[in-house]
């Protein structure tokens, strides 16, 4: 079971001598079958977990995500939201372990907690209701928009629940990847449509218009 940290923010704040006190994330990047994944996790549970390419203009956490050889290089790096990195296999790899199963075929669900505060990079009260939502979705099994947006109480909210998925910080875990257009065809993924393809391949969710 997964469980979702959905306290207050975490502001940035001004210690004794004047000095910002930033939040810090763990980070690494971790080589999967469908290619590198950038992890962050607080105290709390995960952040984030990103592919490494990306859409235009799709949301990101990472300091400097057009260079990442340089990211790979510091260990600590700030991204301008009051977020500092530190790069720690060691940390993640709770979270990796979990993955590395998953790919392996050998797990079904994540047992680790998910950070989704409310944070700009975390999510607005309609995204985590959509987030939710998607982890109701069962391993093997898809829905459309249309069935999200009816699940959070907005039948017609199908193109917003389109752009919650956009901005899905916890890629795979949160699996917005499960999600299909009503005519039950694959649309829209930020990892791309063949990524979108393997992970419900691995997952056995491919038949149909979809195995196609």
């Amino acid at each position: 079971m997964l469980w979702l940290w959905t306290a207050p923010p975490i502001r940035t704040t001004l210690g004794r001598a004047g000095v910002i006190s930033m939040e810090v994330l763990h980070s690494t990047t971790f080589t999967s079958s469908v290619g590198p994944l950038f992890l962050a996790a607080s105290t709390r549970g995960l952040v984030a977990l990103e592919f490494d390419a990306r859409l235009p203009g799709q949301h990101t956490v990472r300091p400097n995500p057009r260079h990442l050889r340089t990211e790979k290089s510091r260990p600590k790096q700030e991204n301008g939201n009051g977020i500092r990195f530190e790069e720690s296999a060691d940390a993640m790899r709770p979270y990796t372990r979990e993955l590395e199963e998953y790919f392996a075929g050998t797990r079904r669900e994540f047992s680790f907690a998910l950070d989704l505060r409310g944070l700009d990079l975390r999510g607005t009260d309609f995204q985590l209701a959509c987030w939710r939502a998607l982890l109701a979705i069962p391993y093997g099994e898809t829905r459309s928009y249309a069935d999200i947006a009816r699940a959070v109480g907005r039948p017609q909210g199908f193109r917003a629940v389109g752009m919650a998925n956009n901005r899905n910080p916890i890629a795979i875990v949160v699996p917005c990847h499960r999600v299909i257009a009503s005519d039950g065809t694959l649309c829209g993924y930020g990892g791309g449509l063949d990524l979108k393809r393997k992970l419900l391949e691995l997952e056995g969710a491919l038949s149909g218009t979809l195995a196609a």
